[in-house]
């Protein structure tokens, strides 16, 4: 079943964070039926920066790549706000859905952009952005390929704004409806009442952001028809990294962290190294009765 079919069913698909092969197929084996590639996390990741509009295109491009190579999961990609007008916005979703994104979100942040749940950030006008979602529905060579639009205009312009471009988001063509940072349930509950009947919703959910933490049954509850958890896997191993490398400067060695840590051949194990290894030696043998 595709993404864009599974949306049509009734429990809320639940896409974690993901910023690498590895995280993707850790979380693809906990049986997740979607990710979602965080701008956010990749920016942590390897930039070691904030999520300021630090990352390039062809950056999140060939991390879609060496996901998808990993695991066919739908994958949710954030592609901040197209990088540019809407030609760039052309240029991004064409290169996205080629590296094998699944659904390509884009916001109506100006240049450069913050984390949703930043303050201070700044809008195109929804025109712009209007533009921008029909750029996108028209350069997509797949109708699966869904376009997620987002709108950051609560911080900004309030909440009864963002319910506005958001339906002339929709009207310009977007799959998905996402309004950022609601700040209230009762703001999450007026999302759903006003959008809910016009295209599925997504809702994100960050631990210390403005949006009140909820449980995806919940939120499905309400309307929601994707939750995602984006930077959720950075804060943990950000935090377990820390507690690892300051119990290695305090005891030079691993000893005291052992049972927090998997060993050598556990971690191959998780990555599948015996199968790679047997399949690699597959290519090797000659078959029963070939001539050598």
């Amino acid at each position: 079943m595709s993404l864009k079919q599974r949306l049509t069913t009734a429990a809320p698909v639940v896409a974690p964070g993901v910023y690498d092969a590895l995280t993707a197929s850790i979380a693809t084996a906990a049986g997740f039926e979607a990710l979602y590639l965080s701008g956010a996390a990749i920016a942590y990741t390897r930039l070691g920066r904030p999520d300021i509009g630090l990352v390039s295109m062809s950056e999140v491009a060939e991390v879609v790549t060496l996901v998808r190579d990993r695991v066919p999961t739908p994958l949710i990609v954030d592609a901040d706000n197209g990088y540019g007008n809407a030609l760039n916005v052309q240029r991004t979703v064409r290169l996205f859905e080629r590296a094998g994104a699944t659904a390509i979100q884009l916001e109506d942040q100006t240049l450069p952009k913050r984390c949703g749940h930043l303050q201070d950030k700044s809008l195109i006008t929804a025109a712009e952005m209007a533009g921008k979602v029909k750029a996108a529905v028209d350069a997509r060579q797949s109708d699966e390929t869904l376009i997620v639009a987002r709108t950051d205009a609560v911080a900004v312009e309030g909440f009864d704004r963002a319910i506005d471009r958001a339906h002339l988001y929709a009207e310009a063509g977007a799959d998905v409806l996402f309004v950022e940072a609601p700040r209230s349930r009762e703001q999450l509950v007026a999302v759903t009442r006003s959008l809910g009947g016009i295209r599925p919703l997504l809702v994100n959910m960050v631990e210390g952001g403005d949006t009140p933490l909820a449980s995806a049954e919940d939120l499905g509850g309400l309307g929601f028809r994707i939750v995602i958890f984006p930077g959720g896997i950075v804060r943990a191993l950000a935090h377990t990294a820390q507690a690892y490398y300051r119990s290695l400067k305090a005891n030079g060695t691993n000893q005291p962290f052992k049972d927090r840590m998997f060993d050598f051949n556990a971690l191959n194990a998780l990555i599948g190294t015996p199968e790679m290894l047997a399949l690699g030696r597959s290519y090797e043998e000659p078959e029963e009765g070939a001539v050598a």
